[in-house]
């Protein structure tokens, strides 16, 4: 997983507050439709079907920021751009006790995730980032190399290997070293030239 800044943290803890608001303008919504205090009951069903979804979709970004998802920038600043905007719409409609609140956790929001810091981690690897990461990725799963410590040999296996070089020792003194390489000797040279002539 990508390092994740604490600007990033600032980021989804706005999305998540922007998320319970909207679920609580989603109940709100539905308790007006029910009661009959909706404008027509048709559109108030529409509308609090929509702000579940809506309050459902500015959730699932949450778990994104966390992970440091990449797919998460786009709709987290669609979510800020949207809050920010309904809540300038509430403080021009003359409910400060609402959209101030909407505003500032939107700023708040759209700060954490334009931070240098969480651009870059939301951001798509260059080569050279890439080739970091992996090196780092690769150093942290390797274990240096440590010589292994020679072994005493037992008392059986020096009289193996001595009993070895003993048993090659006589047949290896039969064979000149030039027929051990595939080389004629010295005679077989000399009738090997003349039969050339």
């Amino acid at each position: 997983m990508r390092p994740r800044p604490w600007t990033l943290l600032v980021a989804a803890a706005a999305q998540a507050l922007e998320a319970v608001g909207v679920l609580v303008a989603a109940v709100v919504s539905a308790a007006d439709t029910v009661s009959g205090h909706s404008y027509q009951r048709s559109s108030g069903i529409a509308l609090t079907v929509l702000a579940f979804a809506a309050a459902f979709a500015v959730a699932f970004v949450v778990p994104g920021l966390l992970r440091v998802r990449l797919w998460s920038r786009t709709p987290a600043l669609f979510t800020q751009l949207f809050v920010g905007t309904t809540g300038v719409y509430l403080l021009d409609g003359h409910h400060p006790n609402v959209g101030l609140p909407a505003v500032l956790v939107a700023i708040a929001g759209f700060a954490g995730i334009c931070a240098p810091a969480s651009w870059r981690a939301l951001s798509r690897l260059g080569l050279q980032e890439r080739e970091e990461l992996a090196t780092e990725a690769q150093a942290a799963t390797e274990e240096p190399a440590q010589p292994r410590p020679a072994q005493p040999k037992t008392a059986a296996q020096s009289k193996t290997v001595a009993q070895s070089k003993a048993a090659a020792g006589p047949k290896a003194a039969k064979k000149p070293p030039s027929a051990a390489k595939g080389r004629p000797t010295g005679s077989s040279s000399r009738k090997a030239s003349a039969r050339r002539r």
